[in-house]
């Protein structure tokens, strides 16, 4: 087993601990009389989240460079042959993804290359499975996985005109007509994308690995720009050991890629380099120089590039043979990947679920401490009441009578509070609605078609994310006057009623006005405003602005959800509170109701108060035992945990 299999397992297992501890806290929660429905739905979103985790490993390269060998020398060498077809030329001709969804049988799912012509992105095609061409996938027969996986390198010749519609045949590139064959027909791909159901064991944990055809595809498929690469968790970028860094993968690494965490380019064929002539220390040089040069070609460390023989790593693990696995140097590229990718994602889910855990358990925290003062405040005014007459019994009973009603009173008032809450609550809606997005995203698809000028289609974008960006900064602003009323109402209760309350949960729209920008800037990087633009360019840009649509649809779709989730609980900690509080006053009066017209006795009374204070002291230890137990989840160390055989 590889290093790399080896950590994702070991990452895997980590997940389904953390559900196992975060199952127990739910259930102990249900339990001790601590549940309400906005915990609940908040403690099944922590899981859910961690049961969809997905963690992608994207592999880029100019066709020919051994990027399909590659994964098969680093996840499938176990099935003892190839799973991707590997062979000169192309052999992936769309993108690919390997993923694995157990609601479907094993398949292949390929989306036809027409969909090209029609202003969908592969995204939103995704929902659509008639669309697709599904073709079974046999996992019993490795031959049989083989010929299903040889469908994605199919090709079909189209005209020129037809290869231009789809965006696929530029008339001013000067190479262009060498692809024009003598009937005037151009060879394209004949699926636009494809989607591999495959039952791996680490594609059943969540790993997606993203295979994508050559590097002029990254220019003309929307969904590798602006999804599939910017979004996967790391990338490799391959390269040839014997020729080095190209032109078009330097356009390609400083556009799409970049030097940025999980970043990591490979020297691919080594083994070309072993020349009997040569000593073994003359080709470690020559390895050693090929490294430097292509770091500062790239202007990256030398640390983050890895010379490898992807073909002889396949065979030394087929073949067992040690000796030659570590010559390709294969081994030292997945421990990197292990050791630099999976970690990292680690600590992301962690900050993330450690966030929402701290605040659930402190808003149970401080009903518990409200619990226990309160028991303990009516023991002691009990505890008083003895030896006392019944003038002074009557007394107490006017005073808890008239906190209530003052209580009353503010809950009456907060009733105000919440009608303005539920105003603004919709009001944020109101530039952050899906409608709006798509009547915006219509506008802008009018105004381009409309235009015939480079200027006036930039104008168009440039406007739509003006104003989609407008509206993110609107919607954030009511949501932080929602959190400025919610800071002084939570004040107001803990000064005037003694309750126990932090601050309420913050909440901002700002991670979605940083992706918006991310989106933009990786739009203007395809289309260069110094640029004039021809008509394939022009064709390719609202292929392009289709796809852009499709991606902030899915930002403001985000959005929507996070801020349902947030107005849902944002009030939880104060009405979870407010909860104890009427509850208590409404035990203390007949506490003393009972005492006064003797159907307690006093002794008996203060008797059951300190059996509850037991009780309580039981839960506060039972919750931090659960908090303990999920924290020691959390920090779980991976090497630490052991995987199922």
């Amino acid at each position: 087993m590889s290093n790399l299999v080896q950590k994702f397992q070991e990452y895997s297992e980590w997940r389904k601990g953390v559900v196992r501890a975060l199952e127990q806290y739910r259930a102990w929660t249900n339990g001790s009389e601590m549940a309400d429905t906005a915990t609940d739905q908040r403690l099944a979103r922590l899981m859910e989240r961690l049961v969809d985790d997905k963690l992608s490993i994207a592999f880029v390269a100019e066709f020919s460079r051994g990027k399909s060998e590659l994964i098969n020398a680093i996840f499938f060498a176990d099935y003892g042959q190839r799973i991707l077809p590997s062979s000169a030329g192309r052999t992936t001709m769309c993108p690919t993804e390997l993923l694995y969804d157990d609601t479907i049988p094993p398949c292949i799912r390929l989306l036809p290359i027409e969909t090209r012509a029609e202003a969908q992105s592969t995204s939103e095609y995704k929902g659509q499975n008639h669309v697709w061409k599904v073709l079974p996938l046999n996992i019993s027969s490795g031959d049989g996985m083989l010929e299903a996986f040889k469908q994605v390198s199919l090709t079909k010749k189209v005209s020129v005109e037809m290869a231009k519609q789809y965006g696929l045949f530029d008339e001013d590139d000067p190479d262009a007509a060498l692809e024009v064959d003598e009937n005037g027909m151009v060879e394209i791909s004949q699926w636009r994308h494809a989607i591999v159901n495959f039952p791996h064991p680490l594609l059943k944990e969540g790993l997606i690995i993203v295979d994508t055809p050559g590097l002029n595809a990254i220019g003309t498929e929307p969904e590798l720009t602006l999804n599939l690469i910017p979004n996967a968790h790391a990338v490799l970028f391959i390269l040839a050991a014997d020729t080095g860094v190209t032109k078009s993968d330097i356009d390609v690494w400083r556009n799409h890629i970049g030097g940025g965490p999980g970043r990591m380019v490979v020297l691919n064929k080594i083994d070309s380099m072993w020349d009997e002539l040569r000593t073994p220390e003359e080709i470690e040089k020559q390895l050693a120089r090929q490294v430097v040069t292509v770091a500062h070609t790239l202007g990256i460390e030398e640390k983050q590039i890895f010379p490898v023989s992807a073909q002889k790593g396949l065979v030394a693990k087929i073949n067992k043979d040690a000796p030659l696995l570590a010559k390709t140097r294969l081994p030292v590229l997945e421990y990197a990947l292990s050791k630099e990718l999976i970690p990292a994602k680690q600590d992301i889910i962690r900050a993330q679920l450690e966030s929402d855990i701290h605040e659930i358990a402190a808003a149970q925290q401080a009903v518990i401490s409200s619990r226990s003062r309160n028991v303990v405040e009516q023991m002691l005014e009990l505890k008083g009441l003895r030896g006392k007459n019944m003038n002074v019994i009557e007394h107490m009973m006017k005073r808890v009578d008239a906190e209530k009603k003052e209580f009353d009173a503010s809950l009456i008032r907060m009733q105000g509070t919440r009608s303005v809450f539920t105003r603004l609550s919709t009001e944020v809606y109101t530039n952050l609605g899906m409608d709006i997005l798509r009547e915006e995203i219509r506008k802008t698809r009018e105004a381009m078609e409309k235009s015939y000028l480079s200027l006036g289609l930039r104008d168009s974008i440039k406007h739509f994310f003006a104003q989609v960006r407008l509206n993110l900064i609107e919607s954030n602003k009511k949501t932080d006057e929602i959190s400025e009323m919610m800071v002084v109402m939570y004040r107001k209760f803990s000064t005037e009623h003694g309750l126990a309350l932090s601050a309420p949960m913050p909440f901002s729209l700002d991670k979605y006005i940083k992706e918006l920008d991310a989106i933009e800037v990786v739009y203007q990087k395809q289309f260069n405003a110094t640029s004039m633009l021809t008509n394939t360019r022009v064709a390719l840009m609202r292929k392009f602005f289709d796809s852009v649509a499709a991606r902030v649809k899915q930002n403001f779709l985000q959005a929507n959800k996070d801020v349902e989730a947030w107005q849902k609980v944002v009030m939880a900690p104060l009405e979870a509170q407010i909860r104890e509080h009427k509850s208590q006053l409404k035990n203390r009066m007949q506490s003393i109701q009972r005492i006064h017209v003797a159907t307690d006795s006093l002794e008996d009374r203060i008797a059951s108060f300190e059996a509850l204070q037991t009780e309580i002291e039981a839960q506060k230890q039972g919750l931090q035992q659960m908090q303990d137990n999920l924290q020691a989840a959390l920090n779980a160390d991976l090497k630490n945990i052991k995987v199922a055989a």
